[in-house]
């Protein structure tokens, strides 16, 4: 099996690709040492022709395929799509347009939450697949036979997912559902990336204000560091240290150096000296301009976390009637937000989200619907026939 080890096959099998109706890819890559991920590889193929790229053949110009991702007259269908699509647009700039994603598809078609694509290839393609080669190193050469043959099942089996998830997305009526899912994985904002909203992917329970300022502005600092770097975050420092830092504030070279999640010396380092003016610049923020910091539920109401755990379990009884994963339509924090306030801008209040389960969670909260049993089963029922029954 022949790698595409140059701009002038490359150039050949993207002419030929362009003229599909769809093209399923994928990509192999590498990003345990990096911040950027390392392209590796790129799997494509259409409905009678593949092709395996190799990104780091020497001399090669990526721009043919990435002119058939821009090119709007042909579907690119991915699964998972979220990772593939981030390398773009680090690489090129661009937001491929327009996607279809077979593993989203697969949760509005009711294949469960974050279904994996070995599982989906059993399910619709009749198909096993060697699992063995997906942990390889894809950044050596040469790939392996075996390596190569891997590769290429994923985009020729995914070929037979896309065509069996449109079929049931055309029966049962939910393209549009897909479709606003689409317009968010293929807005260009979804992967911008701001180093001063890094702090929320650090899990702590902050007291105060000041808390949450020196975590934004440490966060951000880690975040600027390593993309300038090209390692990963925690490279520079590990989450754990960074809630340290943020609970205990420290404002002396002593103090940092008392903080047992720090490595030793580091207080007395380059990075010690960054940390403790990033703490600095966080104690000077004005409070009022931070942002809102969710800690969980220990600040609900006892009314709000009842509410919450009602409309949970309505939720599930809504997505088991209607096949379709509950994960998709509404997270637990989506969940908390409606509890607490019936004008919580979340996603569950958006769109076919809305017209699914937003509505009917108000109606509940407001009295006007229950969860009750009818014909043995548990449903979601109106208030008033709740109670004559």
């Amino acid at each position: 099996m022949d790698l595409i080890t140059t701009t002038e096959s490359l150039s050949l099998l993207c002419d030929s690709l362009s003229g599909e109706t769809f093209v399923t890819v994928d990509t192999e890559f590498m990003r345990e040492s990096t911040y950027w991920p390392d392209l590796c590889l790129i799997q494509v193929a259409g409905e009678t022709v593949n092709g395996l790229i190799d990104p780091l053949a020497p001399g090669i110009d990526l721009k043919p395929f990435f002119e058939l991702m821009n090119n709007p007259n042909v579907l690119k269908v991915f699964h998972a799509a979220r990772q593939d699509i981030e390398i773009m647009v680090h690489r090129a700039g661009i937001v491929p347009h327009p996607v279809f994603d077979t593993q989203i598809a697969a949760m509005v078609c009711g294949f469960g939450d974050q279904v994996g694509y070995e599982a989906i290839v059993r399910k619709l393609a009749k198909a096993q697949i060697d699992k063995s080669s997906r942990f390889t190193d894809w950044s050596r050469r040469p790939l392996t036979e075996k390596q190569l043959v891997y590769a290429l099942a994923d985009v020729t089996h995914l070929r037979v997912v896309y065509e069996a998830l449109k079929a049931e997305l055309d029966r049962n009526g939910r393209e549009h559902w897909l479709r606003e899912e689409m317009n968010i994985l293929t807005n260009p904002a979804t992967y911008r990336t701001e180093p001063e909203d890094a702090w929320k992917r650090i899990k702590v329970r902050l007291r105060a204000k000041k808390q949450l300022g020196v975590l934004v502005e440490v966060a951000a600092w880690r975040e600027r560091e390593a993309r300038d770097k090209n390692v990963p975050r925690s490279r520079v420092l590990k989450d754990d240290a960074l809630a340290e830092i943020a609970t205990q504030m420290p404002q002396t070279r002593e103090a940092l150096n008392q903080l047992r999640a720090l490595p030793k010396g580091m207080a007395s380092s380059r990075i010690g000296e960054a940390v403790l003016k990033a703490v600095a610049a966080g104690l000077a923020v004005d409070q009022k301009s931070l942002p809102q910091h969710d800690d969980g539920r220990d600040d609900m109401s006892e009314a709000a976390q009842a509410a919450a755990e009602v409309l949970k379990l309505a939720l599930k009884v809504v997505c088991e009637k209607e096949g379709i994963a509950p994960k998709l339509v509404a997270s637990s924090s989506d969940i908390d937000a409606i509890a607490e306030n019936d004008a919580a801008d979340v996603h569950l209040m958006q769109g076919w989200r809305r017209e699914l389960f937003g509505d009917l969670a108000l109606a509940i909260k407001r009295g006007e619907a229950v969860i009750g049993f009818e014909g043995g089963r548990v449903l979601v029922l109106p208030a008033l026939k709740a109670a004559a029954e």
